[in-house]
């Protein structure tokens, strides 16, 4: 997890470089949520499905959107959307399940990326093996506005490599991931690769673990963000 003073020291440098104001507005706007308590503090779960996992080369086929409000997840809030590709899904289709036909009435990335933008303005993002995602939507957001932004985030796949390695020396391969990190929760199983689905498990997750640390009321949103730069 990150120092806080390290996540506001790039979110004022942000503020001193000119770049598009929706991306201006974004940064401004998620300083408020730093100094939260867990329970007040605005989080947005996402997943992403892509083409592949090089943020630089690779595309987002999908994003899903989960918020979590007051400790609960409204699940009528809950968000999906899919974005139309350069060229072909190809074999990605096998993982995520999603053709190129599917796509044809899709949103374009530009459209995806203003949404995005305005859905998660203000909220803390939270994702299972945060960096790869970020790293996509910061890739995204070099492509429609010529630059990215530092996004705070929480990653519940860190959190739960933390808690392992106070409890054993040796993590088992695979032991980290979503569907056997929410297994220990005793949490059900739901299908994976789908962007909607995986946010909803994301979400569930961090509050499981977050009741697992105690007293729920003195945590601090701080002891768990992080950040890309």
């Amino acid at each position: 997890m990150a120092r806080l003073w390290w996540i506001t020291l790039l979110l004022w440098r942000t503020r001193l470089t000119k770049v598009a104001e929706p991306l201006q507005q974004y940064v401004n706007a998620i300083t408020p949520a730093l100094s939260c308590s867990f329970s007040d503090a605005p989080l947005m779960a996402i997943d992403l499905e892509m083409t592949g996992l090089d943020p630089t080369s690779d595309q987002v086929i999908s994003i899903g959107l989960v918020p979590i409000i007051n400790g609960e997840i409204p699940l009528a809030k809950a968000q999906h959307l899919m974005i139309a590709i350069n060229g072909s899904v190809g074999q990605s289709a096998t993982v995520h399940g999603i053709v190129d036909n599917q796509l044809q009435s899709a949103l374009t990335l530009a459209e995806a990326m203003q949404w995005f933008l305005l859905q998660t303005k203000g909220h803390i993002l939270v994702a299972h093996h945060a960096p790869l995602d970020i790293q996509f939507i910061q890739q995204q957001l070099i492509r429609c506005f010529g630059h990215a932004i530092p996004l705070v985030f929480i990653d519940t796949l860190a959190i739960e490599k933390k808690r392992r390695l106070q409890q054993q020396d040796f993590l088992q391969q695979g032991s980290l991931r979503l569907g056997a990190s929410r297994a220990r929760y005793h949490l059900p199983v739901y299908s994976a690769h789908n962007a909607l689905v995986d946010a909803l498990s994301c979400a569930e997750l961090l509050l499981a673990q977050v009741a697992a640390m105690g007293d729920v009321n003195k945590l601090t949103v701080n002891t768990l963000i992080d950040v890309r730069g």
